[in-house]
């Protein structure tokens, strides 16, 4: 089974969505830079982020798809299977 794939549009919501959340510029992220190693974001800051997400795209976010969520790649996944469960 293939995990369901994200637009660029959505992509790049996400990415500044994330990036505005940390406050670090779009271009100091990349997809697989760490977001608590490379950017010093806290768990605090995860939960904004997944809170953020679920209400620009009216989705629901599991709290164990958190772990997951510790880049872009990852935020870009969990997103696209909660809207393909939201459908």
């Amino acid at each position: 089974m293939t995990s369901p794939s994200i637009d660029a549009d959505r992509a790049s919501r996400i990415k500044e969505i994330v990036t505005d959340i940390l406050e670090i510029e779009p271009d100091d992220m990349t997809l697989t830079s760490l977001f608590k190693e490379d950017h010093d974001a806290d768990s605090l800051l995860a939960i904004e982020i997944l809170a953020s997400l679920e209400k620009n795209f009216r989705i629901t976010i599991g709290q164990d798809d958190l772990a997951r969520m510790v880049n872009l790649q990852g935020v870009n996944e969990v997103v696209a299977e909660a809207a393909a469960k939201a459908r």
